[in-house]
């Protein structure tokens, strides 16, 4: 048997797709979930094969909602909203099913993801969502992180610097540290150039927790943040972070 969730905050659209279900005899609805959280612990105790996803949910969103999942099962995204197709497709999800959709249209969905099933394709060649840049507009102003069995939204105004972890980014705040599934280069490229910058292959500054900048032996430097932290400068870094100061 199949085993599949829906997560959507609206009842009236989990009823439809439950309905629409019926057709699919040998999928079995094993919970509904209102939001993203419910979700995530949903996926974990029941490994579902596949998974109904709304976009826009209280809480945290879709896409927020499937970065913290280790192992993503198969993904139909079902919204009201068509500008997230782009980057639904970039998640390597199954289909996209625009509301209000028909059975019918539903249909080609399941379908779509039966052919999927039988087609195994490489890691390599799935797009990663992990470094998908084109956030929507309540992620640039928070990242969120999974703690054990907890979730965790940390504001962008509370980093204090971000330190390559292995296949991870520290996440440094006043609260304590966070790990996130990501790479230096994502936040790079997604944090603003303006009070975030990259100072060494391995950190990533807040220029609000800036104090000074002190030198070292062999024209090298480091950066002496508010908490005390030493971040060491490259040379690259260095003049990265002099340019944004206008020094």
């Amino acid at each position: 048997m199949i085993k599949c969730l829906v997560i959507d905050d609206e009842p009236l659209a989990r009823t439809i797709v439950c309905e629409y279900l019926l057709k699919h005899p040998d999928i079995e609805l094993v919970q509904e979930c209102n939001n993203g959280f419910e979700g995530v612990k949903a996926i974990q105790q029941h490994a579902p094969d596949l998974i109904f996803l709304d976009i826009q949910m209280p809480k945290i969103n879709g896409f927020e909602m499937l970065e913290l999942v280790e192992q993503a099962p198969g993904v139909i995204f079902t919204t009201a909203f068509d500008e997230y197709a782009i980057k639904a497709f970039e998640t390597n999800a199954v289909d996209y099913l625009l509301k209000p959709f028909t059975q019918e249209r539903f249909d080609a969905a399941i379908k779509k993801w039966r052919q999927k099933q039988s087609q195994p394709v490489s890691e390599a060649a799935i797009p990663s969502l992990q470094e998908i840049t084109n956030k929507q507009p309540e992620e640039q102003l928070r990242i969120v992180v999974k703690v054990n069995s907890d979730i965790r939204i940390i504001p962008v105004q509370d980093i204090e610097y971000l330190e390559a972890y292995d296949d991870y980014v520290k996440i440094h705040t006043s609260a304590g540290c966070f790990l996130k599934k990501k790479t230096m280069g994502y936040y790079e490229n997604t944090l603003d150039a303006t009070q975030y910058v990259r100072v060494h292959r391995s950190f990533m500054i807040s220029l609000s927790q800036l104090t000074r900048i002190e030198p070292l032996e062999k024209e090298t430097h480091v950066a002496l943040l508010k908490n005390g932290t030493r971040v060491p400068l490259s040379k690259s870094g260095y003049a990265r972070l002099k340019s944004v100061l206008g020094i």
